[in-house]
């Protein structure tokens, strides 16, 4: 293993939101030797590493132990959960806002339009309840199988869509067609769509941070690769595309790195380095 570089602390920091699938991890969940060494030197040159993804808490902590991420903030589920580290906490990690929504509306409509679909709600640091299991390894937690009106029985902090047997025309369509005006929602890379309370995205989670952490916002960098992105890209001074996003993506990006395979983060990160 290469040990981190050790480097003098900034005298003004940057906060540095990194998306985790498609930007630091490969789809099977791999990751770089270079990407690693990249995060780990940026965070020991004292800067705030901040992982802002759709991943559930419970998901995203060993990707933090993985990265040697072991103080500071993350951003979950969009937005909709902000943590920062507590070695009180028997993950590591303390909730300090969390932000739910009456899924129920939503879920009839798109019940309606998508009969096939499959839905889940998260249950914050437990897991999720769901209509039908998921495909393996697309949730993390604990599962536990419901009817659809236990899923609209209390506020929520996201839904998840699934439509395993949708092709992604067909599961864009849809959704275009729901008009689902009083919630924020993203579609990704697969038949999936992620929906959080109205007006709660990556952006909106670590601008919190930001005013915690009083860093100006000229000194916020943020790297991604999907839909559920674009927001935070606009949000940062410094919003960088991975090289294989979309074009909606890079649209949203003020800079563009090398594709995940070429380690475009890792790129990208090195210049916060002396």
């Amino acid at each position: 293993m290469v040990e981190p570089v050790e480097t003098t602390p900034h005298p003004a920091p940057w906060l540095v939101a990194l998306d985790i699938d498609g930007t630091l991890l490969n789809f099977d969940n791999t990751l770089s030797d270079a990407v690693r060494d990249a995060v780990r030197d940026v965070v020991a040159a004292g800067h705030h590493v901040v992982l802002a993804s759709g991943r559930s808490l419970i998901s995203m902590v060993p990707v933090a132990e993985r990265l040697g991420i072991s103080d500071g903030w993350m951003v979950c589920s969009n937005g909709s959960v902000t943590v920062r580290h507590d070695d009180a906490e028997a993950s590591g990690w303390a909730i300090t806002e969390m932000v739910t929504f009456n899924p129920e509306p939503a879920l009839r409509r798109l019940a309606e339009k998508m009969p096939g679909a499959r839905f889940a709600v998260e249950d914050v640091g437990i897991g999720f309840r769901l209509t039908e299991m998921f495909p393996e390894g697309e949730l993390d937690g604990d599962h536990t199988v419901v009817g659809i009106e236990d899923l609209w029985s209390g506020d929520v902090t996201r839904v998840v869509v699934r439509a395993p047997e949708a092709t992604n025309e067909e599961f864009h369509a849809a959704v275009a067609e729901l008009g689902l005006a009083d919630v924020t929602y993203a579609v990704g890379w697969s038949a999936w769509m992620d929906i959080a309370p109205l007006g709660v995205t990556k952006a909106s989670g670590l601008e919190k941070v930001r005013a915690e952490l009083g860093v100006p916002p000229e000194r916020t960098l943020a790297i991604g690769d999907g839909h559920n992105d674009v927001d935070m890209l606009r949000w940062a001074a410094r919003g960088v595309a991975m090289g294989d996003a979309d074009a909606k993506v890079r649209a949203a990006a003020s800079e563009l790195t090398s594709p995940l395979a070429e380690d475009g983060a890792a790129q990208t990160l090195r210049t916060l380095l002396p």
